[in-house]
């Protein structure tokens, strides 16, 4: 007997197709110049700006990768970081994981003169990604390659940011595990760590190595400057007493870091344990050796760190002011 043949008709698979490329128009990965057709000088002009930024106030480089951390980290790169407070919306800012955060406002610059050049265009999403990674290289760090497309949360992700954020206290199980769940593996954490280069920390995230008695794992003579930076076991919260990770080159991203680190320099918890820590201490090592590998895997660990749960296509939307979602 004769098995029937079934055939599909022109117009299924005409209905199907449409079905499918509508999907994909609603969902669509992040892509290179992105922005070439909608608003072609859209990377020149964050660029500039972050370049003259940079050049008045050169701790914005630091501040714009530590955005790209804390947005990135927390749900998706989405800029659900920028917004306030206000209608319902709780800002993420008000994490303690966000304590030390500063220069907000001049993302607020950045977005200004995209939105003079081409109005409701680039994301802020986009704006955290590519100033992070202009920034690096202002830090004389590596150019990193970044797609574009990312659009931008109608919410903040306030209830997960503790969860999503290891704090410099966690232990390195923990701190692994939370870049793991975004793709990161232990080098690739290492090399992400290897931003502790640049910028400082507040004496009351560190007294608690200090006083009463001196961490074991700190060198001596690191532990006196420490001290001279950090006179007291109970400062000001808020207080401008801060140290930094690495004297020798303190705005130059390098890995300088890492030679810090095995002299038992480290000046976060989390930074001690990437030494004591079998897993970590390899790498470590690796990339005190050599600073040219330590930037290939730098950049490799903030591009994937930038590509994490991007909104895309449809989804979300183009903020005209980086602190709110637009009006309804």
């Amino acid at each position: 007997m004769a098995t029937a043949k079934h055939h599909s008709s022109p117009c299924f698979l005409f209905l199907f197709s449409l079905i499918l490329f509508q999907f994909h128009l609603g969902k669509c990965d992040l892509q290179p110049n992105y922005y070439s057709q909608s608003c072609p000088q859209a990377e020149a002009i964050i660029k500039r700006e972050v370049t003259n930024l940079y050049h008045k106030h050169g701790n914005t480089a630091v501040s714009w990768v530590r955005n790209l951390f804390h947005d990135c980290m927390v749900k998706s790169c989405d800029a659900s970081l920028l917004l306030e407070t206000v209608n319902g919306i709780t800002s993420e800012k008000t994490s303690g994981r966000s304590f030390g955060m500063r220069n907000f406002k001049y993302v607020q610059t950045i977005k200004a003169a995209l939105e003079l050049e081409c109005p409701l265009q680039v994301s802020c999403a986009d704006v955290v990604a590519l100033s992070a990674r202009d920034g690096i290289v202002m830090l004389g760090g590596p150019h990193i390659e970044m797609k574009t497309g990312r659009r931008d949360s109608r919410e903040s992700h306030t209830t997960v940011v503790e969860d999503s954020i290891p704090n410099h206290n966690d232990s390195i199980s923990l701190v692994l595990s939370r870049f793991q769940s975004i793709g990161l593996d232990v080098e690739g954490v290492v090399a992400l760590l290897g931003a502790h280069s640049v910028g400082r920390v507040h004496c009351v995230n560190l007294v608690h190595r200090l006083y009463p008695t001196v961490d074991p794992t700190l060198d001596p003579n690191y532990a006196e400057y420490l001290k001279g930076r950090c006179p007291t076991p109970t400062p000001e919260p808020n207080a401008v007493l801060y140290a930094r990770n690495d004297r020798e080159t303190p705005m130059i991203l390098d890995n300088m870091y890492y030679k810090n680190l095995l002299g038992q320099k480290g000046l976060l918890i989390v930074d001690a344990q990437l030494v004591s820590d079998p897993t970590t201490a390899p790498f470590v090592q690796k990339f005190a050796d050599d600073n040219d590998y330590f930037f290939e895997q730098f950049a490799k660990a903030v591009l994937l760190l930038s590509e994490n749960n991007p909104l895309t296509g449809d989804q979300g939307e183009i903020r005209k002011d980086c602190r709110y979602v637009n009006s309804i």
